[in-house]
């Protein structure tokens, strides 16, 4: 039984390129690569569990899975081919082909693809910073061989190619830290008393917990507007998202309506005065015409 299944083995089927494959290349090349892409998941696995076990970034994470499969996918087509005995040097002239073909046809693949490991490398952009592109904002949910994954703050998912994060100026809330200067702006009628109305701003603001104290938040008597006299307060919060501020500002305003309905100042509307040289007479129309 052992001989016969041996001399199965080792009968040959075909000769390609001077190379002889035998009935048991072809039943060890698919053995090879189920149990090899099977080691790779259970490797990676293992090794991105113990990564986050230890505090590791989703970014570092996520580069060393990139370069784990690359390399072990790598050593796999090597095994194989070495168990089929075929010489690396009988794709020379192939790889040489592909490259040129490559090189001409998908010039922007391989330029999103070299840009992804940069990403990756130097992490100028990680996964969960918050970005702003072209005018969107949103979060990073992943960074690609050759696009990155970006929420919106509305939701909607954007796939940008790498190279564009790499050529063109991106707004990056959360390079360094979360901190944030951000503002409020509200016009009060003319007569108010601006000193009163600059501190009920400072304390409005000053009243919010999530608001940062040091630096401290800063009231500006702005200008003499066409309706309103202008008043803004700048201070820094600690926000990661859009919404985040959005939620602030609004807490800001509606301790400013409370402080100024209880203080009688009036907050300002747009308002036009019409003077008329002569008379003005109304005709009332008759039912008849």
């Amino acid at each position: 039984m052992v001989a016969q299944v041996k001399n199965f083995l080792s009968k040959d089927l075909f000769t390609l390129f001077d190379i002889t494959f035998t009935s048991g290349d072809l039943v060890a090349v698919p053995l090879i690569y189920v149990v090899g892409i099977w080691l790779m998941k259970k490797l990676a696995h293992i090794a991105t569990y113990r990564l986050r076990e230890s505090g590791a970034s989703a970014d570092t994470i996520h580069l060393f899975k990139r370069l784990f499969y690359i390399i072990a996918g790598a050593i796999l087509i090597v095994t194989t081919l070495d168990v089929m005995n075929v010489p690396l040097t009988a794709f020379a002239f192939l790889s040489g082909a592909v490259a040129i073909g490559v090189g001409f046809g998908a010039q922007n693949i391989i330029n999103n693809f070299i840009s992804g490991w940069i990403l990756m490398w130097e992490r100028p952009i990680r996964i969960g910073d918050f970005l702003e592109v072209d005018g969107a904002r949103g979060t990073v949910e992943t960074i690609n061989t050759r696009s990155t994954r970006v929420r919106r703050v509305d939701g909607v998912h954007m796939l940008i190619p790498n190279s564009k994060l790499l050529e063109n100026t991106v707004v990056n809330w959360t390079l360094i830290d979360n901190l944030t200067r951000t503002s409020v702006r509200v016009g009060v009628a003319y007569g108010s008393n601006c000193k009163l109305v600059a501190r009920l701003i400072e304390e409005a603001t000053l009243k919010q917990e999530d608001l940062l104290t040091e630096p401290k938040p800063v009231v500006i008597f702005d200008d003499f507007g066409d309706n309103a006299l202008m008043f803004e307060t700048f201070f820094w919060v600690n926000a990661t998202k859009e919404r985040d501020l959005r939620v602030i500002r609004s807490q800001v305003r509606f301790t400013i309506d409370e402080l100024f309905a209880e203080h009688d100042i009036v907050i300002a509307f747009p308002q036009r005065d019409v003077h008329l040289d002569g008379t003005l007479q109304l005709v009332k129309p008759s039912r008849n015409t």
